[in-house]
């Protein structure tokens, strides 16, 4: 019986010791994320029933109705790998009285766009898609 445990332990320090190999031979275990600078969003004017997708460059605020969406980074994974897209992003409301009011800040998950999607009375807003080009031209660079 002791024989067959120090057979086992020896067993998983092999293996222990080929996963550490692997892994300094530059194999990840986690996937690297691509940075990218356009996050696409998908909004409903829940009055017209109307669905909307935009593209807002990283760093730029668009506006969708009375939201603001302003995205502050968009991560991606290579296509090889199991789809996270992310973003990390604020969304503020113009009110009636023309103040700005801070809906919501956080992380958005495409693969769950009901997990952190911005719930409005009549807009909704959610994460569709990080991407490295769009159609919509770039801002232009402040000074």
């Amino acid at each position: 019986m002791i024989f067959h445990l120090n057979s086992l332990a020896r067993a998983a320090a092999a293996v222990l010791v080929a996963g550490s190999a692997l892994l300094g031979a530059g194999y990840a275990v986690h996937a690297a994320r691509i940075d990218n600078p356009v996050a696409v969003f998908s909004g409903i004017d829940k009055i017209t029933g109307r669905i909307t997708t935009f593209d807002v460059y990283v760093g730029e605020t668009v506006q969708f109705g009375a939201l603001q969406v302003t995205p502050r980074v968009c991560y991606s994974r290579d296509e090889t790998e199991a789809p996270k897209t992310t973003t990390f992003v604020e969304v503020d409301e113009i009110t009636l009285d023309r103040k700005i009011r801070r809906l919501f800040t956080g992380w958005m998950f495409a693969d769950s766009p009901g997990l952190n999607a911005v719930d409005h009375a009549v807009y909704d807003v959610w994460l569709k898609d990080c991407k490295q080009q769009s159609d919509v031209p770039a801002p232009a660079p402040s000074n």
